[in-house]
């Protein structure tokens, strides 16, 4: 089990950053026009997995008599999330990562990119964490709640990758920071197998904060930069491709169990 946490945390943080990087080769104007779609994907793919893998294997997990203590555990990942953003710890808004690549406003210079990376691999880190716990409790759930991590960090790093470069990084030394921070997943999955592998009655309300945090993200973090696009092509393109991520997560989970 250790192995597949190491392995898709691992590929995951690594594919995540070398497919953000791809996207460097498209010219400007074609990363403005693609990047408001992978965030409705992104979107729905957060909620799904949460929604429709996480809770319920929660649930299942905790039993009938626990599902109360589920919706503790739910609520207080909410509330964690909430207080690690206000620390700058999850100041990762996608849409605004981009813009304000081209601003002093918010980032400045390669300071600005350094504190990017202390909280992306921070960040990075905590998935980590995330991962292992879905690992342990099914193959397949950890599978998915991967391939939904993944899906957010990709826009994310193409955020990235604008401050780094806004910050005066070249395009190689962006690169391998960005690798090196989303490596970072790798030991929270690891400290994630020891410490919830010793304790395997927690791994439900491990599943429950797993689930808070991708919730938290969709919707204070995703959602609100959707809203900023508030004409009716936009609309109907933002749930098209929600729709596209959430169908995504439901056809895995039937095919994978």
């Amino acid at each position: 089990m250790l192995a597949n946490i190491v392995l898709f945390t691992a590929l995951g943080g690594v594919l995540s950053a070398l497919i953000a990087a791809l996207s460097l080769l498209l010219p400007q104007a074609t990363r403005d026009r693609a990047l408001p779609h992978s965030v409705s994907f992104a979107t729905g793919t957060l909620l799904a997995t949460a929604l429709l893998a996480l809770i319920p294997h929660a649930v299942a997990g905790a039993g009938p008599f626990r599902v109360h203590d589920v919706g503790i555990a739910l609520l207080a990942g909410i509330g964690i999330f909430f207080v690690l953003e206000k620390f700058l710890l999850w100041r990762h808004c996608h849409t605004e990562a981009v813009e304000t690549a081209h601003t002093h406003e918010h980032h400045r210079h390669e300071a600005s990119g350094w504190l990017v990376m202390v909280g992306d691999g921070l960040h990075n880190f905590i998935d980590g964490v995330l991962i292992a716990a879905a690992f342990l409790t099914d193959f397949h759930l950890g599978v998915v709640t991967t391939l939904a991590i993944m899906a957010h960090e990709i826009p994310q790093e193409v955020g990235n990758f604008a401050v780094l470069l806004h910050g005066g990084f070249s395009r190689g030394k962006a690169l391998l920071w960005n690798v090196l921070s989303s490596l970072t997943a790798v030991a929270g999955g690891v400290v994630g197998w020891w410490t919830l592998g010793t304790a395997m009655s927690l791994l439900p309300y491990a599943l429950a904060v797993a689930a808070a945090s991708l919730l938290y993200v969709a919707v204070a973090d995703l959602i609100p930069g959707l809203h900023k696009r508030t004409d009716l092509r936009a609309g109907a393109f933002q749930l098209l491709w929600i729709g596209v991520g959430i169908g995504l997560v439901a056809f895995a989970e039937s095919q994978l169990h």
